[in-house]
C-alpha cells in the first residue's frame, strides 16, 4: 500500500468523524463479529473510482477481479498490474475527486463476502506464501455495483492489515508454541524412552542377579553335598580303621594269650620233667640209705634215723608227684618243696656217708666215695645235657623269630676297629704317661687340665659362654696356645701331646655323660653340641669318644659281650659295664643310672650340630646312626631291666628328631616295639624290675595316642645362642 504511512492520519480522521468513533477489539475476528457493521451507509465515490467504472463493460470475471480490492491490496493479480496502477492500496480521496454515487446495493455485501473469502484464503495459504489467492468466481455477474466509501475502504484496509499482523503474530506464537510443545513432547518422549531403557536394564539386572543367586545357591548346595559325602567317606574310613585296629588288637591279644598258654605249658612240662628227675634222684638216694648186710669186717653203722627221714622226704616228693598226676603241672611252690627235699636228702646222704666213713674201713669208705663220685658225675652229665638242650632250644627259637643274641659282624668289626684305634692312641702317649721327668710330668698335668677343665665347665647358662669353651678346646686341638691355670700350654710342646689331649678329652666327654648327664638329664644337650662341634673339626676325637663310650657302655653299640671260657665273673661284669670294687659289684640302680646317662649323651650327639660351624654337608655322626642303633637293638634278644631303660632314655631324647626325619617309618618302628618287642621285654622282666618296663610302655602308648613325640627337655633354642 503506497500510502501506508498515512494510516494513522486516516484513523484520526475516522475518530473525529461523528460515525467513526469505533472501538477496536482484537477479539472481533475470533468472535466472528462484523467490524464494519456501523459503517454501512451510502458511500461516495473516490477520485479513483473512475478506473473501476471503466471496467464495467468488461467480462464478469474481470469485474469480479476488479472488485476484489482487499485481495489486490496484499497480492495484486497480474490483470490489475497490467491495466493500471489503481488499487485499493491508494484509498485516500484526492482533492480533485468528485463523488460518483453508485446505485447498486449489491456491491457492499459482495465485497464483504470477498473479504471474508480472502481472509480464509490467507489462512489456508499461510504455509506457502508464493501461491496467489484468487477470488471466488461467480458466473452470474451482479446487475449493479455498490462501492464502499474511501474512508470505509481505507478503514477496511487498515483493519485488514491489523488483522494480518495479529494473524501473523498469532501464527508465529502458535508455531513457537507448537515447536515448544514438540520439543517438550520430544524431551518427555526421550526421557521416558531413557527411563524405559533404564527400567529394562534394571529388570535385566534383577534377572541376572536372581539367576546368579540361584546358581550360587545351587553351587553351595552342591559343595555342601560334596562336603557331606566326603565327611561320610572320612567317617567310614575312620570306622574301618578303628574296626581294623580293634580286630588287630583282638588278634594280638589272642596270640599273646596263646603264646602265654604255650609258654605256660612249656614251663609246666619243664617243671614236671625236673620234678620227675628229682623224684628219681631221691629214690636213688634213698636206696643208698638202706641198711647193708653185716660183713666180716665189722658191724655196719646204724642208719635207721637217716632211712626214716629219707622215707619222709620220699613221701613228700611222692605226694607232690601224685598231685601233678591228675593233669596239672607242678607249681613253683611244688618245685620249691621238691628241691628242698632233694637238698635235704643230699644232706642226709652226706651225713650218712660221713658216719659210714667213720664207722667203716678205709676200703669201704673209698668205695662209697667212688660210688658217690660216679653218681655225682651222672647228675652233672644230666644237668649239662639239660643246659645244652635249653641253649639249643633258645637259639632255635631266636633263629625262628629273627632275633639275635649278639651284634652283627659288621657292627662288631666297627666296634673292634674303634677299640684298636683307641688302644693305638693310648700306646702312642705311653711314654708321656710313664715318664719320670718332672718337667714332662708337669706338662702332662697342664695338658690334662687344659683338656678336662673346659669340658667340666660346660653348662646351659649362656651361648656366649659355650662358644668360649668351644673356642678354647678348638685352639688346644689345633696346636695353638691356651691359658690353663694361669699358664700357657700347647700340644706342640710334646710330640705325643695331641694324642694325649684327644684321648683325655674324649674320655672326659664320656665321663660327663656317665656322671653329670646321669644326674641332670638336661645337661646332655650343651655337652653334646660341643662334642659334635669338636667331632666335626677333629674327627679323631669323635672316634675316641665312640671308643670310650662303647667300652663303658657296650649297649651303645649295641653289643652284648658273651662270657668267654676262663673269664671270671668279676671280669665279665666289668666287660658288661659294671663297676667292680673291693666291696663287690655296684648296685643295679647305680649301673642303670650310669648307662642311662651315656645313652642320653649319645642320643643328643647324633641329633645336634655346632651352629657356628663352617663345614658343609652331613653331620659327622648324624641321625642315621640313631636309626641303625634302634634297629639293631630291636633285632637282639632283650635283657631284663637294661633294654627297657635304654630304649626309654633314647626315645625320650632322640624320638622327636627321628620322628621329624623318618615320619611314617618311625611310627612303624614304634608300633613294632609296642606290639612285638615289648611283650618280649615283659617276658624276661621280673616283678622287681617292672618300673622301667612301665615307663617305656606308658611312653609308647602316649606317643601312639597323640601321634606326636614332644621335644626333649633342656633342648637349646635359638634364644640361647643369642644370650
Amino acid at each position: 500500500m503506497p500510502a501506508e504511512s498515512l494510516r494513522w492520519d486516516t484513523l484520526e480522521a475516522l475518530k473525529s468523524s461523528p460515525k467513526g468513533r469505533l472501538k477496536y477489539n482484537p477479539d472481533w475476528l475470533e468472535k466472528g463479529e462484523d467490524i464494519l457493521s456501523g459503517c454501512n451507509e451510502a458511500p461516495s465515490l473516490s477520485p479513483l473510482s473512475g478506473l473501476i467504472l471503466k471496467r464495467l463493460n468488461m467480462s464478469p470475471r474481470a469485474l469480479q477481479k476488479t472488485c476484489s480490492l482487499g485481495s489486490a491490496s496484499r497480492d495484486p493479480s497480474p490483470g490489475l498490474s497490467e491495466e493500471a496502477p489503481v488499487s485499493s492500496t491508494s484509498p485516500f480521496p484526492s482533492a480533485n475527486a468528485q463523488p460518483t454515487p453508485l446505485s447498486s446495493p449489491l456491491l457492499v455485501p459482495r465485497l464483504k463476502k470477498d473479504t471474508k473469502q480472502q481472509i480464509v484464503g490467507d489462512e489456508d495459504s499461510a504455509p506457502d506464501a508464493s501461491d496467489d489467492l484468487s477470488p471466488v468466481t461467480n458466473p452470474i455477474p451482479p446487475p449493479t455495483i455498490s462501492l464502499l466509501s474511501p474512508r470505509a475502504t481505507q478503514m477496511e484496509g487498515c483493519i485488514r492489515i491489523c488483522e494480518e499482523k495479529h494473524r501473523a503474530k498469532a501464527k508465529m506464537e502458535l508455531s513457537l508454541r507448537q515447536e515448544l510443545q514438540e520439543k517438550l513432547v520430544a524431551s518427555v518422549a526421550s526421557r521416558e524412552s531413557e527411563q524405559l531403557k533404564r527400567f529394562e536394564e534394571l529388570m535385566e539386572l534383577k534377572q541376572r542377579q536372581e539367576y546368579q543367586s540361584m546358581r550360587d545357591m545351587m553351587d553351595r548346595e552342591t559343595q555342601e553335598s560334596i562336603g557331606r559325602q566326603e565327611k561320610l567317606k572320612e567317617e567310614h574310613k575312620n570306622r574301618i580303621k578303628i574296626l581294623n585296629l580293634r580286630l588287630r588288637e583282638a588278634e594280638q591279644q589272642r596270640l599273646r594269650e596263646a603264646e602265654f598258654e604255650r609258654q605256660r605249658q612249656v614251663e609246666g612240662r619243664e617243671r614236671l620233667r625236673a620234678l620227675n628227675a628229682i623224684q628219681e634222684e631221691i629214690l636213688q638216694l634213698n636206696q643208698l640209705l638202706e641198711p647193708a648186710a653185716p660183713t666180716q669186717s665189722g658191724p655196719s653203722p646204724d642208719l635207721t634215723s637217716y632211712s626214716t627221714r629219707a622215707n619222709q622226704l620220699c613221701s613228700q616228693v611222692s605226694e607232690v608227684v601224685r598231685m601233678t598226676a591228675e593233669g596239672e603241672f607242678p607249681s613253683v611252690e611244688d618245685m620249691t618243696v621238691a628241691e628242698r627235699a632233694l637238698h635235704e636228702m643230699r644232706s642226709l646222704i652226706r651225713v650218712m656217708q660221713e658216719a659210714a666213713a667213720q664207722a667203716q674201713e678205709k676200703r669201704k669208705k673209698e668205695q662209697e666215695e667212688e660210688e658217690e663220685r660216679r653218681k655225682m658225675a651222672v647228675l652233672q652229665a644230666q644237668q649239662e645235657e639239660q643246659k645244652k638242650s635249653a641253649a639249643l632250644s633258645a637259639k632255635e627259637k631266636a633263629r625262628k623269630k629273627g632275633l639275635q643274641t649278639k651284634a652283627e659282624q659288621s657292627t662288631l668289626k666297627w666296634y673292634q676297629e674303634l677299640q684298636d684305634s683307641a688302644n693305638q692312641c693310648a700306646q702312642a702317649f705311653e711314654g708321656l704317661n710313664n715318664t719320670k721327668d718332672i718337667q714332662t710330668k708337669k706338662l702332662r698335668m697342664e695338658l690334662q687340665k687344659a683338656a678336662t677343665i673346659p669340658v667340666s665347665q660346660i653348662s646351659s647358662i649362656s651361648g656366649s659362654k659355650l662358644r668360649e669353651i668351644f673356642d678354647k678346646i678348638d685352639k688346644l686341638l689345633s696346636g695353638r696356645s691356651v691359658v690353663s691355670g694361669g699358664k700357657s700350654v700347647s700340644t706342640s710342646q710334646h710330640p705325643n701331646g695331641l694324642d694325649f689331649v684327644s684321648y683325655k678329652l674324649a674320655e672326659k666327654f664320656v665321663k660327663q655323660g656317665e656322671e653329670e648327664v646321669a644326674s641332670h638329664h638336661e645337661a646332655a644337650f650343651p655337652i653334646a653340641v660341643v662334642a659334635s662341634g669338636v667331632w666335626e673339626l677333629h674327627p679323631k676325637v669323635g672316634d675316641l669318644i665312640l671308643a670310650h663310650l662303647h667300652k663303658k657302655c657296650p649297649y651303645a653299640v649295641p653289643h652284648y659281650p658273651p662270657m668267654k671260657d676262663g673269664t671270671s665273673v668279676e671280669e665279665y661284669q666289668k666287660i658288661l659295664g659294671y663297676r667292680v670294687e673291693d666291696g663287690g659289684v655296684e648296685a643295679q640302680d647305680s649301673f642303670l643310672k650310669r648307662m642311662s646317662g651315656m645313652i642320653r649323651l649319645y642320643a643328643a650327639i647324633i641329633q645336634l650340630r655346632w651352629p657356628n660351624g663352617s663345614k658343609q654337608g652331613p653331620a659327622p655322626h648324624g641321625l642315621n646312626n640313631g636309626w641303625r642303633w634302634l634297629a639293631q637293638m630291636l633285632n637282639m634278644e632283650p635283657l631284663a631291666d637294661v633294654t627297657a631303660t635304654l630304649l626309654f632314655d633314647f626315645l625320650e631324647v632322640c624320638g622327636n628328631a627321628l620322628m621329624t626325619q623318618y615320619q611314617v617309618q618311625f611310627w612303624k618302628l614304634i608300633l613294632l616295639i609296642q606290639e612285638e618287642y615289648l611283650p618280649r621285654i615283659e617276658a624276661v622282666t621280673s616283678q622287681g624290675q617292672a618300673g622301667s618296663v612301665t615307663r617305656l610302655k606308658q611312653f609308647l602308648e602316649s606317643s601312639l595316642r597323640s601321634r606326636q613325640i614332644p621335644p626333649p627337655k633342656g633342648q637349646l633354642s635359638s634364644h640361647f645362642w643369642r644370650s
